[in-house]
């Protein structure tokens, strides 16, 4: 008789780990999987719309992802701005949500308080504020007073600072990148807030009796955060980085999902629309692939 193997500590949090994503993948069974197909079909065809009778597809091969891919004016050029975009607001955002989270680790007053105004934007952005900012009259009344006022100062102190360190050539393509996140703290900010409570949980897990051990051997605090701190949190980092390129590429801001949406809705072509998502979420599951690798590799070292 084959005797049982031990129930471990890492096979008890194997199985509460499936347990928890055990809903997820049902729903998307149930819910997701049907339409996910159809859509990899419709990618392969041209839809025609018969009214009262729902669609139907000629096949076409390989014609819609060359449509997207070569022909359409917008789709590339599209992809290679968000690319870009997505790469360095992903290390803004883990860099500040790191920052944040250490400092809102430390034992001062008032600290319940500013967890919950750091999480804050979680709520808004889950659907609130975006759709204020769209349809809200105030909202656009206030940002045309903003632009107007920026206009008669006839100052722009970003752009007048990226044009003077330009002039200098010190550094301007890095100042570039730089002057880039400043725009864009605004939304760096709000995606901030599920990576620092990640982060943060990450850090309340570290035992204090290795901050305790490091001070008896004389550890300066920069030393304890380097070989303590990053290397206890450093796997969250993965979880991180990959929450935080898929948020980034399924915003509403996002012109790519914007050309895709206008592709399928106003042009009514579903079959090119189609092959446009496909190659999207290709290219995010590339990244997803590359990123995991590169982290994991640096995790292991660090540790």
């Amino acid at each position: 008789m084959s005797k049982k193997k031990p129930v471990t500590m890492a096979r008890r949090r194997a199985k509460t780990g499936y347990l928890f994503i055990l809903p997820f993948i049902i729903g998307f069974i149930l819910f997701m999987a049907k339409p996910m197909l159809q859509s990899l079909i419709m990618s392969f065809n041209d839809v025609t719309i018969v009214p009262g009778s729902g669609f139907t597809m000629s096949w076409l091969g390989i014609d819609n992802y060359r449509q997207a891919w070569a022909v359409d004016p917008y789709y590339n050029q599209y992809l290679i701005d968000e690319i870009g975009r997505m790469v360095i607001n992903t290390i803004a955002t883990l860099v500040l949500s790191f920052v944040i989270a250490v400092i809102l680790n430390q034992d001062f007053k008032g600290r319940t308080l500013c967890r919950a105004i750091f999480f804050l934007p979680v709520i808004l952005a889950s659907g609130v504020l975006p759709g204020i900012e769209s349809q809200n009259e105030f909202y656009d009344m206030m940002a045309g007073v903003a632009e107007s006022v920026e206009g008669a100062a006839g100052v722009n102190i970003s752009a007048s600072l990226q044009n003077l360190l330009s002039v200098s050539g010190v550094g301007s393509g890095v100042f570039a990148v730089v002057f880039q996140m400043i725009d864009a703290i605004y939304d760096i900010v709000m995606a901030s807030g599920i990576q620092i409570i990640i982060f943060l949980t990450g850090l309340q897990a570290i035992s204090p009796s290795l901050y305790e051990a490091a001070d008896v051997e004389g550890c300066t605090a920069w030393e304890s955060f380097w070989k303590i701190t990053f290397p206890m949190v450093s796997p969250l980092l993965l979880v991180n980085t990959i929450y935080t390129i898929i948020d980034f590429f399924t915003k509403n801001d996002n012109r790519v999902m914007e050309r895709i949406y206008e592709v399928m809705y106003k042009d009514f072509k579903f079959g090119i629309a189609s092959a446009m998502s496909w190659i999207y979420f290709a290219i995010a599951l590339a990244f997803i692939l590359i990123s995991s690798f590169i982290i994991s590799r640096a995790v292991k070292s660090a540790q």
